[in-house]
């Protein structure tokens, strides 16, 4: 089969995603914009949104705004979110951003993904999120699922750098689509075509993903070795 889909396949992929994940969402808690940057800086790194979500309604319930986050200790805040992978240093973006948002945004997260990028802990995945979920601006944050099954898939190529993905999606993807197909995407990753244990066996779309066909070519490889 051809290594790289074409749009209408690339279209019929997206179709069936949708399909199988009609309610695909951002799962993190967070009850405004600024409690979203909060969530997706600690998801930033080793951590997932199921522990994620574990931590932040005792720390939202404490800290509501910037301002509370800077009027407690670093230790303080380092012991709150103990939990989270690389606490330490995610205490630290948490309070530089708190201070650079009072100081030169009036304690407001601003709208926009490059603003947001200039702010301690954000790059551009978390800008692109944050602009999609709590502001409503299409947009297509590649995170760990979305590269890997859009490589799989044959969407994009093996080498494509994540900026390379993101832009590929963004010609692929009808503009419109933008954020509803990033969440689509996570769900088939996160539950669906899992790094560990993809399920290629009952996939829809295996007739059209490289990378389904050619684990099961293997398994029937092995199998045949294995009768012989």
């Amino acid at each position: 089969m051809n290594e790289i889909l074409n749009q209408k396949q690339i279209s019929e992929v997206l179709e069936t995603i949708k399909e199988m994940f009609p309610n695909a969402h951002c799962e993190l808690n967070h009850h405004n914009s600024f409690e979203l940057a909060i969530a997706v800086i600690f998801l930033s790194a080793q951590c997932t949104d199921a522990l994620v979500n574990k931590v932040t309604p005792v720390l939202f319930e404490k800290y509501h705004g910037p301002e509370d986050y800077l009027a407690v200790s670093l230790e303080e805040l380092q012991q709150d979110i103990r939990s989270i992978g690389l606490f330490r240093n995610k205490a630290k973006h948490i309070r530089r951003l708190c201070e650079q948002l009072l100081t030169e945004y009036g304690g407001i997260l601003p709208k926009s993904r490059d603003e947001l990028m200039k702010l301690p802990g954000i790059g551009r995945k978390t800008a692109n999120v944050i602009v999609s979920v709590a502001f409503g601006v299409p947009a297509l944050a590649v995170d760990t699922h979305v590269e890997r099954v859009t490589k799989r898939l044959g969407i994009c190529r093996w080498k494509d750098s994540v900026l390379e993905v993101e832009k590929t999606l963004m010609r692929k993807v009808p503009r419109d689509q933008w954020s509803r197909a990033h969440h689509e995407l996570i769900f088939f990753g996160r539950y669906h075509c899992k790094a560990q244990k993809p399920q290629c066996p009952v996939c829809p779309l295996l007739d059209l993903c490289r990378e389904g066909q050619k684990r099961m070519n293997e398994k029937k490889a092995r199998e045949g070795r294995r009768a012989g």
